[in-house]
């Protein structure tokens, strides 16, 4: 009884115990130092790409002009322009979304709602989607240059193979986007609309996919954006650095705003450096405005369940 009696009045005193009255962990030496180089690693990081934007910019900003846009790369870097880089990233990347966008959606679609996952097959396959997501870009450069040797393609450097690379660069990223997107849907949608006699895929065309939307194209513009700032994967096909023509079809020879900055950067004139930072700061521009357009479509038209 004395025992009893003892060890209700510990507990009765434990539990009236104020919460904030004891030592709180993030108080303790090791979580604030912890704490302290994580804030000291993000104002690291923090400072370096404030300082490198501010010096591209300030090194480009006399040559973001019209002529940048207009004009052909030129041995004078005074009469050179970005117009052929321009051409060929709207024309790769349109080819890669094009490629990539249907096929990643479909796969995603069937690996959530209809795959078994209980089949060894199937999760073997989700596990590999996962890791394939973190593969090195250039990797999928050579994947591209030996699937093109297969198929006895003679010329790389044309615009389907440079959109081949980067569709296998930004696949697993759609699928495994689109995946979160359509399992962010609530299942008593997909039991409401089954219950109402329609069938498996009309539930997935007609309600799940719609309610999905927003998640997957944002997904899906992150991950293009990705694949215009990629120049490795082009350049192990062989992508030209140096064009005086636009761009015609799919297998026209191209090049790409990543592979002309490179190119500029290797030359030893300082006018050349300037172009490259210009362009430079038309590429972040873009990916700015891509990146933009994913958050105002997330935050729109996605739905709080």
């Amino acid at each position: 009884m004395i025992s009893l009696t003892h060890r209700t009045t510990s507990e009765t005193v434990r539990a009236s115990t104020p919460l904030g009255s004891g030592t709180p962990g993030d108080r303790r030496p090791g979580p604030m130092i912890f704490l302290i180089l994580l804030w000291l690693s993000l104002l690291v990081a923090f400072g370096v790409l404030v300082t490198l934007l501010v010096t591209i910019l300030v090194e480009g900003w006399a040559r973001l002009t019209t002529p940048l846009l207009t004009e052909y790369p030129s041995a004078s870097p005074e009469t050179a322009g970005a117009r052929p880089a321009i051409l060929g990233s709207a024309w790769v990347i349109a080819t890669t979304a094009v490629l990539t966008l249907p096929l990643g959606i479909a796969a995603a679609i069937h690996l959530e709602e209809f795959a078994d996952k209980k089949r060894w097959f199937n999760r073997l396959l989700e596990l590999n989607v996962q890791n394939l997501a973190a593969v090195p870009a250039i990797i999928y450069g050579l994947l591209a240059l030996g699937f093109l040797s297969m198929l006895q393609v003679q010329n790389k450097n044309i615009v389907i193979g440079g959109a081949v690379a980067l569709s296998l660069l930004i696949l697993p990223v759609i699928i495994i986007s689109t995946r979160e997107g359509l399992r962010a849907v609530p299942s008593e949608i997909r039991d409401g609309s089954l219950a109402l006699g329609a069938t498996k895929w009309q539930t997935v065309w007609r309600q799940v996919l719609p309610a999905s939307v927003p998640s997957i194209a944002t997904g899906s513009i992150l991950a293009l954006s990705r694949a215009l700032g990629e120049a490795a994967p082009l350049l192990v096909l062989g992508a030209l650095v140096y064009i005086t023509f636009d761009p015609n079809g799919l297998m026209s020879g191209y090049t790409t705003l990543p592979i002309q900055i490179f190119n500029w950067t290797g030359r030893p004139q300082a006018g050349f450096h300037e172009l490259a930072a210009a362009t430079s700061v038309l590429l972040l521009g873009v990916l700015l405005l891509m990146n933009a357009l994913a958050i105002f479509i997330r935050n729109k038209y996605q739905k709080r369940w």
